[in-house]
């Protein structure tokens, strides 16, 4: 069957992706921006990558119109103040160029919906879902809670807070029930819903078999850590404080954050199990998905990352419209060293970052990631997806990646904080040496003072760190 893949490049689509390949699929994979989507060599043949937005109908014109089914894994929470209007003219454009197809079923992954006064989020997840179901294919729409797996938005949330907080002060929407499920369970649920007749112009909830409070979830993630922490709740938190209480303690940004705690207030628990009975599915525990989630990451077999989505920074760039890093009008601090070791040198910038740091100076990029916080940006708490590899799209701390080529050793960032214009950071290997330079466009009188107020603290970071990538130690 030839299937559409809506957010291919999303935390969901990525994972769904290789196992509609395995089931012998023909993938049609939608994408905003070709030059960030990498799949698995192993799966080239099995797919065609298509550029399109859900916003521009235009260029849904580049939908195929033999397609037989599609999954649509789209959302524009955090793109937008504004994301329940943008979320329905996106399903109203899909929903009509998909009528002109040959497509019999559509799958709509979306969350659970069991309370009279939705929050805003779930309220608009709802309003697409009544838009796809006009549609003349079949529609089944899959709502899911709490998702937990390597990289999943709330696994994420959940291990900043108990690995950071021994006593946490926290809202009273802690108390609130919900029935989170593995991520590798929601794959399988999607992946055997598509083309079942038993589950066409429905709605099932899926979901664990533990009905847990916000508290009961953060106090098992501990427990299965060996981590002792304790949970004190107060109940003079305002949801304004605790969407700042959320953003300055995890790596969510602002935005998300409102959304997560406005719809942390409201219980999300399953209606009833007719989906398990019908695909012949059972679900793992709370327990048991979290295991599998640290496996994952103890093994670095973290397919894909909420970070490395756009809505982890609040910007929507096209990365093709930054690769070419300007010069005119640009302040620039260039620098070059010989290096012992090339291949040492290689691994060591393709290591930058997360864990491991900046090589030098850390404190210092600590105190910039945490100033960045207070005004709204990413900071550093981001992280690296994974140990190993650094991919275009990628989320690198408070940086993007715009191109990595290992084997050329180039590396080219982008800064995600807050600034007064537009920064690059460079890293290239070349006639026995290593080029390094970062580049700033400021953004009139103010991005000038920005650059000259910092450049003490370049002086000292940017000689270190070039002096540690090119040593042999």
């Amino acid at each position: 069957m030839k299937v559409l893949l809506t957010g291919a490049t999303g935390y969901i689509g990525k994972r769904l992706l290789p196992v509609l390949v395995d089931a012998g699929h023909e993938v049609i994979c939608c994408v905003r921006d070709k030059s960030r989507f990498h799949p698995p060599d192993s799966i080239k043949n099995n797919i065609t990558i298509i550029e399109l937005d859900l916003l521009k109908s235009e260029t849904l014109n580049n939908i195929p119109l033999d397609i037989d089914g599609a999954f649509y894994l789209v959302h524009s929470m955090s793109t937008s103040s504004n994301y329940e209007k943008l979320e329905l003219e996106s399903a109203i454009n899909f929903r009509k160029k998909l009528n002109q197809t040959k497509a019999k079923h559509v799958v709509y992954l979306s969350g659970i919906i069991n309370n009279d006064e939705l929050s805003k989020h779930l309220g608009s997840r709802k309003n697409v879902e009544l838009e796809l179901r006009k549609g003349t294919y079949n529609c089944t729409t899959l709502r899911a809670g709490i998702i937990i797996g390597s990289g999943s938005a709330s696994f994420e949330i959940i291990r900043d807070i108990v690995e950071k907080l021994p006593v946490m002060i926290t809202p009273k929407w802690l108390n609130t029930k919900c029935q989170p499920i593995g991520v590798s369970d929601v794959i399988l649920f999607l992946n055997k819903t598509l083309f079942n007749s038993k589950t066409f112009n429905e709605s099932f909830d899926i979901g664990g078999p533990n009905v847990l409070s916000y508290k009961e979830m953060l106090l098992g993630f501990a427990e299965t850590r060996n981590l002792k922490r304790r949970i004190i709740i107060v109940p003079v938190m305002t949801p304004r404080l605790s969407s700042y209480w959320l953003y300055f303690v995890t790596s969510t940004s602002y935005k998300l954050a409102v959304a997560l705690v406005n719809s942390m207030k409201i219980e999300v628990i399953c209606r009833d199990k007719k989906l398990q009975e019908i695909l012949g599915i059972s679900p793992l525990s709370y327990k048991k998905s979290l295991e599998k989630a640290f496996s994952k990451i103890r093994n670095n077999e973290i397919i894909s990352s909420w970070k490395d989505a756009y809505v982890s920074s609040g910007m929507n760039i096209n990365i093709s419209d930054f690769i070419e890093v300007p010069s005119y009008g640009c302040l620039i601090d260039s620098r070059e060293k010989k290096y012992s070791n090339k291949t040492l040198c290689i691994e060591k910038i393709w290591s930058i970052g997360g864990e491991n740091g900046w090589y030098y100076g850390n404190w210092l990029w600590t105190i910039r990631g945490f100033l960045d916080k207070l005004s709204g940006g990413v900071g550093i708490r981001r992280g690296r997806t994974n140990n190993n590899s650094i991919n275009p799209g990628d989320a690198l701390d408070f940086w993007r990646v715009l191109y990595a080529n290992k084997e050329e050793g180039r590396l080219l960032l982008f800064a995600e904080m807050k600034l007064p214009g537009e920064a690059w950071l460079e890293f290239k290997i070349k006639n026995g040496k290593l080029y390094q330079k970062a580049t700033f466009r400021p953004l009139g009188l103010l991005g000038r003072l920005y650059w000259f107020s910092v450049l003490p603290f370049h002086s000292f970071i940017f000689q270190g760190m070039i002096k540690k990538l090119t040593t042999h130690d």
